[in-house]
């Protein structure tokens, strides 16, 4: 999406609760291995779960339009998360995880599918943290701090 011009910047997002467990700052290497400058690189270390993510990607980073980068079962959920909580989003599918874990990723996905209509349409939860707002694009210093 990058080198195809489609996206000036990138907004990796996960898991960070844990030292030795870092998902934005791998996604973050896999980028720049495949040739994206980090600077067009703006990583969210709050995004312990889906709705988190999409969330924060609004109400921290200031982006009502997104493009969500996953597999096509991640996907839709992903996208019906963000437009309940007001974002305009389209997703892009990356390749399927192998197959030696898709009855666990199906089981896994249906769960929680029922937990994001949960929180969304009853429970009307919100991102577990949310902090300072950053700019994409504009607080290049801010995309991705090392967590060393």
């Amino acid at each position: 999406m990058y080198h195809a011009g489609k996206v000036k910047w990138l907004l990796v997002s996960g898991d960070n609760g844990k030292k030795e467990y870092d998902e934005p700052s791998a996604m973050q290497q896999a980028l720049i291995a495949k040739g994206v400058p980090e600077a067009a690189i703006f990583c969210d270390y709050a995004g312990f779960s889906t709705l988190d993510s999409v969330v924060r990607a609004r109400k921290v980073f200031g982006e009502s339009r997104i493009t969500i980068i996953s597999q096509a079962f991640h996907n839709q959920r992903a996208i019906w998360l963000a437009q309940q909580y007001g974002i305009d989003a389209i997703g892009v599918n990356a390749p399927d995880l192998n197959k030696r874990h898709g009855t666990y990723t199906r089981l896994r996905e249906k769960l929680a599918r029922v937990s994001a209509v949960l929180d969304a349409k009853i429970l009307h939860r919100q991102p577990k943290y949310l902090g300072a707002g950053v700019t994409i694009g504009a607080d290049s210093a801010h995309g991705c701090p090392s967590r060393q």
